[in-house]
C-alpha cells in the first residue's frame, strides 16, 4: 500500500511540473510580445499575470492533493 500512495503522490505532483513549463512558457511570449510591441506592455502584463495565476493555482492544487493522498491513504 506504500508503494502505491508514493505513486500516487508522484503523478500528484506532476501538475507542478506541468505549471512551471507554462508560466516558463507564457513568460517567454509576453516577452517577446513586448519587444514586438512596446505600446501594449501594459494589457500584455495583465494577460501574463491572469494566466500564471491560473497556472499557479493548478501547481497549488496538485501540491495539496499529493500531501493529502501522502496523509491520509500513507
Amino acid at each position: 500500500m506504500g508503494a502505491l500512495v508514493a505513486v500516487g503522490a508522484g503523478i500528484a505532483a506532476l501538475a507542478c511540473i506541468g505549471a512551471g513549463i507554462g508560466i516558463g512558457i507564457a513568460t517567454s511570449k509576453a516577452t517577446e510580445a513586448i519587444a514586438r510591441q512596446p505600446e501594449a506592455k501594459g494589457d500584455i502584463n495583465k494577460a501574463l499575470l491572469l494566466g500564471c495565476a491560473l497556472a499557479e493555482a493548478t501547481a497549488i492544487y496538485g501540491f495539496v492533493i499529493g500531501i493529502m493522498i501522502i496523509l491520509f491513504l500513507g
